[in-house]
């Protein structure tokens, strides 16, 4: 049998913030002098302290609104008839509810005989302002970015969807905090089968607090231990919105400046924005060499590595030349040289990311002109060596992802070993091993590799092609609720 919840009270709500500083509260006399006594318990700074008194405790002292009230029970009928000027009035019974909604940036009206609590919603205006974004840069689009503060985020989402089939469900994550937020949906385009599996993953954490993106990233996606990344987190508004109406389902979350969306495939982590603020063409183009530049950054110091210690028949002459020549005076082999680089450029880039900009600048140069020019004259490191792993490091940049261009900075290293221990063979050994753990990863019920392993040419052309405006539909083929049940058929 489940314990009865404890019933409002004063002393119960000041046990609950024994010890916090910020825990604030008047009494007031409901009508002016005379009246029925009340006691405003709230949060300072959680709150505003002037839409306390401008919403709430002046309206309820007015002798014309509540003169003659002498019952609490007729006090909470006026509260919650709006007498008050506050939009959002709560009729709290118990203890614990009432404690939450203070919590989420609420004020309590408390009234200790009829042990209720009335609350209104006048949550302090301090938050961080719209800005740009800065991870994701915009070249041709909106310069709008989610920020910490929830009911901003789903205002920006509101003002470029104006449509009442896109939902907002809202649900409580962690055992102790209850952070909010919201499931995102479109009603006529979403397969309401990824919003229910969203709301039970939801359910899931264990966690007390939700402060970082890792705290619920894990209990949403189905293979964990993998790097790949299996739900696209984006900071910009506009494409958080073009993936709603492809069908996915969207999570913001209370604190947290981004927003999830699911499911990810790992076609879409390199779809931007831009591919439809840019001329078919020209996005069809760029986004073939996005798919060129991830085969350089993965493969090509490994293919270094394999040619120069087994394959060296491969090579033209001339360049095979040019390359002896090039490391007759280095000590190392190319297999250490290739993966003390891929260290070192990992370290750089490390250090340009922790440093604040103008440093990291800096940090950057030194390490990149300076220091690798250095090396190269003391003949500690070839040349050509340098090249590959520049030519790797900024084919890794054109990855519109930065979760995935991590996971393929991992798979850039083990590469480098099966290329080590067995050269081509070894290199091709890896590739398929690598190509089999990502056809058997799924998002959400969706095969990660979508299209690429369907059976339809169209939908396969879709990834490295964007088709013109007037031939595409809104819906992804993928994430169509009536094409799964014609498969399933």
């Amino acid at each position: 049998m489940e314990k009865e919840e404890t019933r409002v009270s004063l002393k119960g709500i000041k046990d609950s913030f024994s010890g916090c500083y910020d825990y604030t509260e008047r009494r007031m006399s409901l009508g002016g002098e005379g009246g029925i006594e009340a006691t405003v318990c709230f949060l300072d700074g959680l709150v505003s302290g002037e839409a306390i008194a401008r919403e709430v405790i002046k309206p309820a002292t007015n002798e014309t609104r509540f003169g003659g009230v002498s019952l609490q029970s007729r006090a909470i009928e006026l509260f919650m008839s709006g007498v008050v000027y506050s939009s959002t009035a709560k009729l709290c019974t118990g203890l614990n509810e009432t404690i939450e909604y203070m919590l989420a940036g609420f004020c309590a009206v408390v009234f200790d005989k009829a042990g209720a609590a009335v609350t209104f919603e006048v949550k302090s205006p301090v938050g961080r302002a719209v800005t740009e974004p800065k991870e994701e840069k915009v070249i041709k689009g909106a310069k709008d970015v989610f920020v910490e503060i929830l009911k901003t985020n789903t205002m920006l989402v509101r003002r470029k969807i104006k449509s009442s089939s896109l939902k907002f469900k809202q649900v409580y994550i962690g055992e102790q905090a209850k952070t909010m937020a919201v499931i995102v949906y479109m009603e006529d385009y979403t397969d309401m089968d990824l919003v229910i599996e969203m709301e039970k993953r939801l359910a899931k954490p264990q966690t007390d607090i939700v402060l970082s993106a890792s705290s619920i990233e894990e209990y949403l996606e189905d293979r964990p231990k993998t790097p790949f990344p299996q739900m696209l987190r984006t900071e910009r508004p506009d494409r958080f919105c073009m993936n709603i109406l492809e069908g996915r389902v969207g999570l913001i979350v209370d604190g947290l400046p981004m927003g999830y969306l699911a499911p990810g495939t790992f076609s879409q982590f390199y779809k931007v924005p831009e591919d439809i603020a840019n001329h078919f063409v020209v996005a069809s183009i760029m986004n073939v060499m996005r798919y060129i530049a991830l085969v350089i950054t993965v493969l090509l110091p490994a293919f270094y590595v394999a040619v120069a210690m087994y394959h060296q028949e491969m090579l033209p002459t001339r360049l095979l030349l040019s390359i002896i020549n090039s490391r007759q005076a280095v000590p190392f082999p190319a297999a250490l040289e290739i993966i003390a680089m891929l260290a070192a450029f990992e370290l750089l880039q490390e250090a340009g990311l922790r440093m604040p900009s103008t440093i990291g600048t800096t940090v950057s140069i030194l390490g990149a002109l300076i220091v690798g020019q250095a090396a190269v004259d003391a003949k500690v490191v070839s040349p050509i060596v340098v090249i590959v792993i520049a030519l790797a490091g900024i084919a890794g940049y054109t990855v519109p992802d930065q979760d995935m261009s991590a996971a393929l900075r991992v798979f850039r290293f083990l590469f480098v070993l099966a290329a080590i221990v067995g050269g081509l063979y070894g290199l091709v050994l890896a590739g398929v091993l690598l190509i089999c753990h990502m056809c058997s990863i799924e998002s959400f019920g969706i095969s990660y590799m979508e299209p690429f392993s369907g059976d339809k040419w169209r939908d396969k052309l879709r990834a490295f092609l964007r088709l013109p405006v007037r031939s595409t539909k809104h819906l992804k083929p993928e994430l169509d609720p009536e094409r799964k049940e014609d498969e399933s058929d």
